[in-house]
């Protein structure tokens, strides 16, 4: 890929624009994948969430954490249209910078790329409209860049269980990703069909 480089930039001030336009004060994280059951962050409170205008998909290569650059894994993204059940994270306003910094790590750092001086990642952060039990907010997550060489798209179910089945990363096999994704989703009432489907694929072989 010429004049691409894998990313090493540090995490952005949180008033930074990288960020959007996050609010003063405490604030909120969507997790739709792995940080509905490993969060790996303080927070003051958790809620079951709705999440407008995205929806849950395994869209994005993996190949660092659920998988590798030759053989690269699925993980979940946060793609256009359509709404997404997941968990909702307050953070204290003094836990922010470095729960921002933690996240960068976690959710950016794997996908980035430079192409001719720009940095680039599959996850952009974005404050999106979020329902809880009992109110509505603006919440911090991470959608998906249709853009990057990094985003899959929708794949056909069977190319997708195939991968799911075959890969590993350093966090591990990519089906166990899957699997507490979608035990953590029917803990909090949540069937989704296409991820189930997929699951019960990749482990039939």
């Amino acid at each position: 890929m010429s004049g691409t480089s894998i990313g090493s930039r540090a995490c952005p001030a949180a008033g930074a624009r990288e960020w959007g336009e996050l609010p003063r004060g405490d604030l909120w994280i969507f997790g739709y994948g792995s940080l509905m059951w490993d969060p790996r962050m303080p927070y003051r409170a958790r809620s079951p969430a709705l999440a407008f205008g995205y929806h849950r998909s395994l869209c994005v290569y993996s190949s660092l954490w659920r998988g590798t650059p030759e053989r690269p894994g699925l993980v979940l993204g946060l793609d256009l249209g359509g709404a997404c059940r997941g968990v909702a994270y307050r953070i204290a306003a003094a836990d922010v910078r470095r729960v921002l910094a933690s996240l960068w790590e976690r959710e950016m750092r794997e996908h980035e790329i430079v192409r001719e001086g720009v940095s680039r990642a599959v996850y952009l952060p974005r404050v999106i409209p979020v329902r809880l039990r009992d109110r509505r907010l603006r919440s911090l997550a991470f959608v998906v860049d249709r853009r990057h060489p990094g985003y899959a798209g929708t794949l056909p179910l069977a190319r997708t269980a195939q991968l799911v089945a075959t890969r590993r990363g350093e966090r591990g096999p990519n089906l166990e990703y899957l699997a507490r994704t979608v035990t953590h989703l029917a803990a909090l009432g949540v069937r989704d069909r296409r991820l189930q489907r997929v699951l019960e694929a990749a482990r039939r072989g």
